[in-house]
């Protein structure tokens, strides 16, 4: 028999929060880092987590490396102070034979996970969950004490689960979906996305907006061709949009899948866990790219400062 259904608790008013980023992957992270750094008022973001990935030809130590270096030239433009607030993830993927690799980011997740207060951890994660199952592998009862918002993944009702953030772990992906922690599962297609924009629109409400605004158009531009009616997802931002306004992405309450080997989403065994799990359905693209839009000229006028929180 399938197990009940638990819905995610709702976001607190401010939401104790880590981001977990493979963040020089591709451009979109650097959106969501940027988002989560302005958004004082909704969120306390406690430490970024640099995040492993592998493109061809490199290691997936490389891949952290350049994550670890993005954070900081953003955290520069930001004239934010990142000391003791980026940590170092997993320089290797989860294997049949390395269930946990010990690494900075996890460390901190497990510290901070354990550490006392009134609600759980949110841990919003947008590239391989292997820092994220490293420390559930380490440390099984924080699946008690966090909320995990994962981007990545297609939703259930497709015939291949496969994406870039789910194939590049699904190791850690079959972790994450296993254990207790609630989650909230943001696939991409069909959800994430919607998350379209444009040079021109990033041209007009982006690029005047000083150092940081200019970085994030130009590496926006630079990505891939242009030409006209060209758009492209910035998927990340429905992650830390969902953590801002959950109304913005909303999601249905269904049973928790698992991962096969095959990565198709299939039932869980009757004797998994019974865990609070919820699935995106639809990202409302112009509340969230209005929330971003507004902040960044804000924070480029004074009115508005990028941080971090106690």
């Amino acid at each position: 028999m399938q197990h009940h259904v638990l819905i995610p608790p709702p976001a607190p008013q401010r939401v104790p929060m880590v981001l977990d980023t493979d963040t020089a992957n591709e451009i979109d992270d650097q959106f969501a880092v940027v988002h989560a750094l302005l958004s004082q008022d909704r969120l306390q973001l406690e430490a970024i987590y640099a995040t492993l990935f592998l493109r061809q030809g490199d290691s997936p130590a490389r891949g952290l490396d350049e994550s670890e270096a993005e954070i900081h030239r953003l955290l520069e433009r930001l004239e934010v102070d990142g000391s003791g607030r980026v940590h170092r993830g997993a320089d290797q993927f989860l294997s049949d034979d390395v269930a946990s690799v010990t690494n900075a980011a996890s460390d901190d997740l497990i510290k901070r996970a354990m550490t006392p207060r009134e609600g759980p951890l949110w841990v919003v994660a947008i590239g391989a969950l292997t820092n994220i199952a490293s420390a559930l592998n380490s440390a099984p009862s924080i699946a008690g004490r966090i909320v995990i918002v994962w981007l990545g993944g297609q939703p259930q009702h497709r015939d291949d689960a496969r994406e870039f953030n789910l194939y590049q772990d699904p190791i850690a992906a079959r972790t994450v979906f296993a254990s207790g922690a609630p989650l909230v599962h943001i696939p991409c297609y069909g959800a994430a996305s919607h998350l379209l924009t444009s040079t021109a629109e990033l041209d007009a409400y982006v690029r005047p907006q000083g150092a940081i605004g200019e970085y994030l158009s130009d590496i926006f531009r630079d990505h891939s061709e242009q030409y006209p009616g060209r758009s492209k997802e910035i998927w990340d931002l429905s992650a830390t949009g969902y953590v801002i306004s959950d109304s913005w992405v909303p999601t249905r309450s269904v049973a928790r899948p698992a991962l096969s080997q095959s990565m198709q989403w299939v039932a869980q065994p009757d004797d998994a866990p019974l865990a609070a799990f919820a699935e995106a359905q639809y990202v409302r693209r112009d509340a969230i790219f209005n929330d971003l839009f507004v902040k960044l000229a804000q924070f480029h006028r004074g009115e508005r400062s990028a941080g971090f929180g106690p």
